[in-house]
């Protein structure tokens, strides 16, 4: 009779995906470390390169974001800020686009739909913070957009 009671029984172990606690308890999991917040770090230099090329964060998540202008050229010369685009931007149109508006530190006002955060444009030995909360999962372009530098100061922010 044992024998019988524990074939008829559910095979599965507890806490797999057939567990419909496990799935509940992985969900909680997920959105408490999508609510935790992270501080990231970036480096732009004088030679118009990002330190990094790919950030990692989780969707929904508040994240503090230091761009830090490690090189001595000034603003006016060698400027840097962090532009996150929405997914979709096309790069080439916005970076033309943001070459002419200096009057907005280069994020043209007729585009902030293409902004999902940006900073300010910092000079040699100068940094800046922002806090945004991460979009959707997904890949998403982060560019430089003083005059050019979005050919080579790009990388990706991966949200899990």
């Amino acid at each position: 009779m044992i024998a019988l009671l524990t074939a008829c029984s559910d095979p599965a172990p507890t806490g797999t995906a057939t567990d419909p606690g496990a799935e509940s308890a992985q969900t909680t999991e997920d959105a408490a470390l999508a609510t935790e917040s992270i501080a990231l770090e970036l480096g732009a230099t004088d030679q118009m390169t990002f330190d990094k090329e790919e950030l990692t964060v989780r969707s929904g998540q508040k994240v503090t974001l230091t761009l830090k202008h490690t090189g001595t050229m000034s603003k006016s010369s060698m400027g840097h800020n962090f532009v996150l685009l929405a997914d979709g931007t096309d790069v080439n149109e916005f970076g033309q686009r943001a070459a002419a508006a200096e009057d907005n530190e280069f994020i043209p006002a007729d585009a902030l739909d293409q902004v999902i955060a940006h900073t300010k444009l910092i000079g040699g030995g100068e940094s800046t913070t922002i806090e945004f909360t991460a979009p959707a999962a997904g890949t998403y372009l982060y560019i430089c957009s003083f005059p050019g530098h979005y050919a080579t100061m790009k990388g990706v922010l991966t949200v899990k």
